[in-house]
């Protein structure tokens, strides 16, 4: 299964690790989307800054 995540909340008064998450995921520019693997390792990447981002699940 592929999960979008898409960055709807800027980073910069987050902590240095939240930012280097949302790099780690792919994310640069508010309002982007990129449609990754769904793996554990993800999802808790996901859920550690889940406050800036959003999520969907794509079937396929």
């Amino acid at each position: 299964m592929m999960i979008k995540v898409t960055y709807k909340k800027s980073a910069l008064s987050a902590p240095k690790r939240q930012q280097e998450t949302v790099r780690g995921l792919g994310l640069r520019k508010l309002r982007q989307s990129k449609v990754l693997q769904d793996t554990p390792a993800i999802r808790g990447m996901i859920r550690k800054v889940s406050h800036l981002v959003d999520v969907e699940e794509i079937q396929g």
